[in-house]
Parts: structure tokens; C-alpha cells; sequence
């Protein structure tokens, strides 16, 4: 999620021979750069959650949320621009700092990777004790839910208000802390790893948290039915807040005023 390349005010340095020399990840790079960065933050987190989800609780798994992202954005963030989010592609894209056209391959790659980390989850519970992967599917893979899949029992209302909201804010303070001359490069992945602790803190009760329609799509294939049928809320909510924060950053913040 760091700046896009129009925002950088230099290439990647790669050094040899005493020489360095300025590379431009090719669009394979990139593609792998997202695959990997949203492997981790699914397997990362939603492992956290159904591995360790009794000893850690609500703050650790939004803990683990907020640190895949920053350890991934650390990694693979220079490459790619370390978007690991759907919404958010769509949201950098709405603001002006993401080519439209390259849009499909990076959804394509987030989703890849999400549904990696969860296939590898769900191998690592084959081996499991006892009925352990039994219960973590049929309790929903740590799938988002509203009404009875709500872990308060939210209904559908708050689940969209709450992925609409949080996501929109997600991506506004992205383009802000990753602004070229405004935003702070030195922080940018750390701000954007608290940001996502606290938005789990504040709704992991209401739907699990989603703001991710990669990290839904990976954990409801797994989730059963109820999951996947209420998948299309975590799916077209998110995307649209990804839009909202991005037009809005664009429309306040990116507006040239009078001399």
C-alpha cells in the first residue's frame, strides 16, 4: 500500500559492481510481489484466528492483521505498491495514483495469494487434533457473517455501514500517509498496520472484519454455505468504500485551489 510509482520520488536502487542502477519492477514482479504480500496477510492473520483465536483473543488477531500488513508492505511494498486488497486497488485507482488498466491482474493475484494461504491452512488442520478442522469449518473458517454468522449477531445493515465506513477510511488515510510531498514514507507501513489493528478492534464483533474481499472470498470457500452465500456483501461493500475514500482524496485533498 505505499505510494504508486508516480508518487516515488525515485526508482528502486539495485546495487552491483560499485554501480547502482536504477529497475523498474517488470509486471511479473509486481503480479508476485501481490501474490506473496496477501498470502501472508491471509495465512498470517486468518491462522492466527483458527490456530490461536482462544489464547489471543479480539486483539490479537487484529494484532495480526495489523502486522502481516506491515511486515508485507515492508517486504514486497517498493514492487508492487503493496496494495494486498482489492478495495484498495480499486480505491488508489479511484484517486488517480493506480493505472485502471492494471487493475484486473492485481485483483487477480490478491485472490491467488488469499486463497493460497487459506488452502494451506486447511492442509495444515488435516493434521490437526482431534475434530479441529470439523469445528473450524463448520464454525465458518473465520468467514465475515451477519445475523447468525455475526460473532454479536449483527444484522445485514450494520455489516454494510461498518465495511462501507471502515474501508473508505482505510483507504483515505493510505493515500494520505503515502502522499509523494504531504504523506510520511518513514511510517507509511507501520500507520497502515495500526490503521488495520484498529478497524479489527473496532468490528471483528459485528462481521469478522473484512475491508478485504480477497481475505473473504479465501476464507468462505472454506466457510460453508452460509458463508459463501453472504459472501457478495463483503465482496461489493468494500470495493465500493475502497471507491468513496478514493474520490473523496482526490476531490478534497488532490483539488488544485486558486493562486
Amino acid at each position: 500500500m505505499a505510494a504508486s510509482k508516480a508518487d516515488s520520488p525515485d526508482a528502486p536502487l539495485e546495487v552491483g559492481n560499485d554501480i547502482a542502477v536504477a529497475t523498474t519492477p517488470t509486471t511479473i514482479q509486481k503480479i508476485v510481489a501481490e501474490i506473496l504480500g496477501t498470502f501472508l496477510l491471509v495465512f498470517g492473520s486468518i491462522g492466527t484466528a483458527l490456530f490461536a483465536g482462544g489464547l489471543v483473543g479480539v486483539p490479537g488477531v487484529a494484532l495480526a492483521f495489523g502486522l502481516t500488513i506491515f511486515v508485507g508492505i515492508s517486504a514486497w511494498g517498493g514492487i508492487s505498491g503493496g496494495h494486498f486488497n482489492p478495495a484498495v486497488t480499486f480505491g488508489l485507482a479511484a484517486a488517480g495514483r493506480f493505472p485502471w488498466r492494471e487493475v484486473p491482474a492485481y485483483i487477480a493475484a490478491q485472490i491467488i495469494g488469499g486463497v493460497v494461504g487459506t488452502s494451506l491452512i486447511y492442509l495444515i488442520g488435516l493434521a490437526g487434533p482431534g475434530s479441529w478442522l470439523a469445528e473450524a469449518t463448520s464454525s465458518g473458517f473465520a468467514s465475515n457473517g451477519f445475523d447468525a454468522a455475526s460473532p454479536d449477531g449483527w444484522g445485514l445493515g450494520a455489516a454494510i455501514g461498518i465495511e462501507l465506513v471502515l474501508t473508505a477510511v482505510f483507504v483515505v488515510v493510505i493515500l494520505g500517509v503515502t502522499h509523494a510531498t504531504r504523506g510520511n514514507v518513514v511510517i507509511s507501513g507501520l500507520a497502515i498496520g495500526l490503521t488495520l489493528t484498529l478497524i479489527h478492534l473496532v468490528s471483528i464483533p459485528i462481521d469478522n472484519t473484512s475491508v478485504n474481499p480477497a481475505r473473504s472470498i479465501a476464507t468462505a470457500i472454506y466457510g460453508g454455505p452460509v458463508a459463501l452465500e453472504q459472501l457478495w456483501v463483503f465482496i461489493v461493500f468494500p470495493i465500493v468504500g475502497g471507491l468513496l475514500g478514493g474520490w473523496f482524496h482526490r476531490g478534497v485533498f488532490e483539488r488544485r485551489g486558486r493562486a
